[in-house]
């Protein structure tokens, strides 16, 4: 009878996991969908100039907040997982108030900082005299945006999975999509960049207010332990490193193309860069799914399960992405076309980062496989070491070959450090997670 009731129960979580699994997939690729139906409205209506205005404050929000929430987004769940054998959720809100509190002092920081740089010295640089007042209203909004990042982690620690996919799949875009279709029907287009950062600030007042509502109806217990801010920061900072450096390669290229081309370019190349994120969701999506497995099997030294289970996720990757590339290439002048005419432009560096992209699946579970079996020190030097190649690459490349030469530098250190991770892989544990 005992055997039947622990039967059931396994069963019953078993059917749970794979039903959150399958929702939290729904909710993504409705989130892409959402996206990308969005950004053909964008560019069908409003011109390439405020595309790009749009996509290079974006670009600098996202690498602005990396360096200011610490990994805070990150390591909220490693406390969670800490304290979860004492149901100590009330020592949860205040590690959270305290990580909340960092950063508010590093937004300021961040803000102060672009505040003192001489207005002329940064317009002169980048040959725009608008790009001061982005660089200042994306500061200004940083800590907004920071908070509603690390919200969207606070709802996964409290266990509100579908909560945390919602808003960070679907929720985070109704503000600048209602923003924008109003703003195209006032004829105030040139205000798209307020509105986008206006909503973050709108999303994290109602994403705490949530937060404060879970906290307040989750029972308090009081426990002995008390965690620090140097405790936070300083198990959070080593995280930050590996995601300010997966956004750092995400963001110097627009950078370098504003300086050396122009707003419009930078339009037309990030619409090459959100189409090649639909690969790179398939590569996450399965990399999610097995990261688990991985820690397991290498907890526990099984070796043999361990391989099968990395070769089985690269075929996996690779059967599914290969098609989906195949297709990209054949009809590419057709995919960005939907965009617009112009944006056929951007035909070459949309190939190269496709192709790129395709030959960075190949290596399947490398992005995960060093943080999952507790080499995230190494995997952090890989990173960095990419970084470094990615600046240079495209410091020198962009002022020649444009959004080609930007292409170019991605793919060249993206596969860098897929390359070197999967090396020092099979070197440490004589695992091949490269396609075979």
């Amino acid at each position: 009878m005992l055997k039947k009731i622990q039967d059931r129960l396994m069963q019953i979580n078993k059917n749970s996991f794979v039903q959150q699994s399958l929702i939290t997939l729904i909710l993504r690729v409705f989130g892409v969908i959402l996206l990308f139906g969005f950004t053909i409205f964008l560019t069908k209506t409003y011109s390439p100039k405020i595309v790009g205005q749009y996509d290079f404050a974006r670009s600098f929000l996202l690498a602005a907040s990396s360096i200011c929430l610490l990994g805070f987004d990150q390591s909220i769940l490693y406390f969670k997982g800490r304290l979860s054998g004492q149901n100590a959720f009330d020592q949860l809100k205040s590690i959270y108030i305290k990580m909340v509190w960092m950063l508010f002092v590093t937004s300021l920081i961040a803000l102060i900082s672009i505040f003192l740089i001489n207005e002329k010295t940064i317009n002169n640089y980048f040959s725009d005299q608008e790009v001061y007042s982005i660089f200042l209203k994306a500061a200004a909004t940083v800590f907004f945006y920071g908070i509603s990042i690390l919200n969207t982690e606070v709802f996964r620690a409290l266990d509100k999975l579908y909560v945390a996919e919602l808003f960070r799949n679907v929720i985070k875009y109704i503000p600048l999509i209602i923003g924008a279709i109003v703003l195209f029907y006032w004829h105030e287009e040139s205000y798209l960049v307020d509105v986008f950062l206006v909503g973050y600030v709108l999303l994290s007042l109602i994403s705490t207010i949530l937060v404060y509502y879970y906290f307040r109806n989750t029972a308090k217990i009081i426990i002995a332990e008390n965690i620090s801010y140097q405790e936070v920061f300083l198990k959070s900072y080593p995280i930050a490193i590996s995601g300010m450096a997966i956004f750092l390669l995400m963001c110097f290229d627009i950078m370098f193309l504003k300086k050396y081309r122009n707003t419009e370019t930078v339009a037309f190349y990030s619409i090459g860069v959100k189409l090649m994120t639909i690969v790179s969701v398939i590569v996450l999506t399965i990399n999610i799914t097995v990261s688990a497995k991985i820690a397991a099997f290498f907890a526990n030294q099984k070796m043999i399960e361990l391989s099968k289970a990395v070769r089985n996720s690269v075929r996996l990757i690779f059967g599914i992405t290969f098609p989906v590339i195949v297709l990209m290439c054949i009809f590419s002048e057709y995919i960005l076309s939907f965009f617009g005419t112009q944006y056929i432009v951007a035909k070459e560096a949309f190939l190269i980062l496709i192709i790129g992209q395709g030959i960075c699946s190949a290596f399947g579970t490398a992005p995960v496989y060093l943080n999952m079996t507790g080499r995230s020190h190494i995997f952090q030097v890989v990173l960095i070491t990419a970084v470094i190649i990615n600046f240079v690459l495209n410091r020198f490349l962009i002022p020649i070959y444009g959004m080609t030469g930007a292409a170019i530098a991605f793919v060249l250190s993206s596969f860098f450090w897929n390359f070197v991770s999967a090396i020092i892989i099979y070197r440490k544990d004589k695992i091949t997670v490269f396609l075979h």
